[in-house]
């Protein structure tokens, strides 16, 4: 008999009851709350007289619509300011804990899981937000769900769910240089396009994926949504181990020897088959850019955008339709393309290592005079941690200013908009038409593409500067 995948391990211990020939009762560990996709799973329960079934297993925290400056005002937009408030009386009335605005804790719900500890291998997460994903990186079964299914979590900590079909991409050998996470994920979705990953869950392997931070890890299956799977995921290794020990949530003293020796078990076995698997040559990567409007529309910084006739007929509309969206033209150079707006931050990309990265290319430099740019660290930790390290200072003296944490730029749900008809690169995760604010046009990039267009004002190939 074949040896079983991460994803098997996980999953099988978690099913409560299958339906014959339909889908399976899954028992959920932890649920992650935010004020965009809550109020209406709230209200459903109140109007069923239904508590929370574990409290203790739901956190919450106000990020989507939380403004990135002036965060002891109250909120200035009707609506967000709605929304953030709703949060809290839903909380306090069913008993979740919640990390709101101003609390030491707040942040980015996929950046505050794995920096308290909650998020811990082997377990399975969701929350009413796509890119749950993030937390795969831990070796866990992390997917988005939508407002009733967040509204069965709360009533039951069970899930229905059909078992996806399992997939590992492998990426071997040794990065080059100026590459991140970042271009490793929108190298792949280059490659296989946006729904090259429908249906299944896919493990990230292979010698270059072992290389990586966590917070790296993080970004990689954060990504894997926008490849159409339904999740993403890592092997739990040292790696892992090293990063969950001490924090906050995290098992302490015999209880973490004996989760650590459970974690261990979860790697993918030797003879596991996968459903597919597809492998790539780090070598290929090079810093990657995005051209279009969705995130597999991206290509190395130093090539051109692709001839109409090299696109497949299928989809040669949605190209077109694109380009005519950016204003760029088939067969074009990204490189020297000019920049208005840089965003570095999200679920992304607004970790600690990523603030890092842009401060340490910016340091000594100067950002451009025709660039906006918003630094925002994904939560108040990340921030601290930043002034801590001087990071602040670095950025301030090269002309940049840091914000407060939330979303952000990542999504127009808040103040910060790109104007439109605005080019900006942004280290999120979507450029849809609009995603960014109505009219703004967004370039995916890894935080040192970013620094390398916020210093000189347009596309640039990092890796002159390094």
């Amino acid at each position: 008999m074949a040896g079983k995948t991460l994803f098997e391990k996980i999953w099988e211990k978690h099913v409560v009851t299958t339906v014959e020939g339909g889908p399976s009762v899954l028992y959920i560990d932890r649920h992650f709350v935010h004020e965009v996709t809550s109020p209406q799973a709230f209200d459903g329960l109140r109007n069923r007289g239904i508590k929370v079934r574990q409290p203790q297993k739901t956190v919450a925290t106000a990020d989507h619509n939380i403004p990135t400056l002036g965060q002891d005002q109250p909120i200035r937009d009707e609506l967000s300011r709605f929304q953030v408030n709703k949060l809290a009386e839903n909380c306090k009335e069913f008993g979740v804990p919640l990390y709101g605005l101003n609390h030491p804790w707040n942040g980015i719900v996929h950046v505050i899981g794995p920096e308290l500890g909650i998020t811990q291998p082997g377990m399975t997460i969701v929350c009413g937000d796509s890119h749950t994903s993030t937390h795969g990186a831990f070796g866990s079964i992390a997917f988005g769900i939508g407002t009733s299914e967040v509204e069965m979590v709360l009533a039951t900590q069970t899930l229905l769910q059909n078992k996806p079909k399992t997939m590992r991409i492998n990426i071997e050998g040794e990065l080059g240089k100026g590459v991140m996470s970042k271009d490793i994920v929108l190298y792949i979705i280059s490659q296989i396009g946006t729904g090259g990953a429908t249906g299944y869950f896919v493990e990230f392997a292979g010698s270059a994926i072992r290389s990586l931070s966590m917070e790296a890890r993080m970004t990689i299956c954060n990504m894997s949504i926008e490849m159409g799977a339904r999740g993403g995921m890592i092997a739990p290794d040292e790696t892992t181990f090293e990063y969950i020990k001490g924090r906050e949530f995290a098992p302490k003293g015999a209880d973490w020897d004996k989760a650590v020796e459970a974690w261990r078990q979860l790697p993918s076995d030797p003879d596991a088959v996968f459903d597919k698997e597809l492998t790539f040559r780090a070598s290929d990567i090079e810093p990657m850019i995005t051209y279009g409007t969705n995130p597999g529309m991206g290509i190395g910084i130093s090539k051109s955008i692709p001839n109409t006739e090299d696109i497949e007929e299928a989809t040669r509309p949605t190209f077109q339709k694109s380009l005519q969206y950016m204003e760029f033209k088939p067969g074009e150079p990204m490189l020297g393309k000019k920049v208005d707006y840089v965003f570095v931050g999200s679920c992304t990309n607004g970790r600690i290592e990523d603030l890092r990265a842009f401060a340490q290319f910016v340091k000594g430099k100067k950002k451009a005079d025709n660039v906006t740019a918003w630094i925002v660290p994904g939560s108040r930790q990340v921030e601290a941690q930043a002034e801590k390290e001087g990071l602040r200072k670095i950025l301030e003296e090269a002309g940049f200013e840091m914000r407060q944490p939330g979303c952000s730029a990542c999504l127009a749900m808040n103040d910060d908009k790109i104007p439109e008809g605005n080019y900006a690169v942004s280290t999120s995760n979507r450029n849809f038409e609009g995603r960014q604010g109505p009219g703004a046009r967004t370039m995916l990039a890894s935080p040192i593409t970013a620094a390398a267009a916020a210093i000189t004002g347009k596309i640039t190939d990092p890796r002159d500067f390094l």
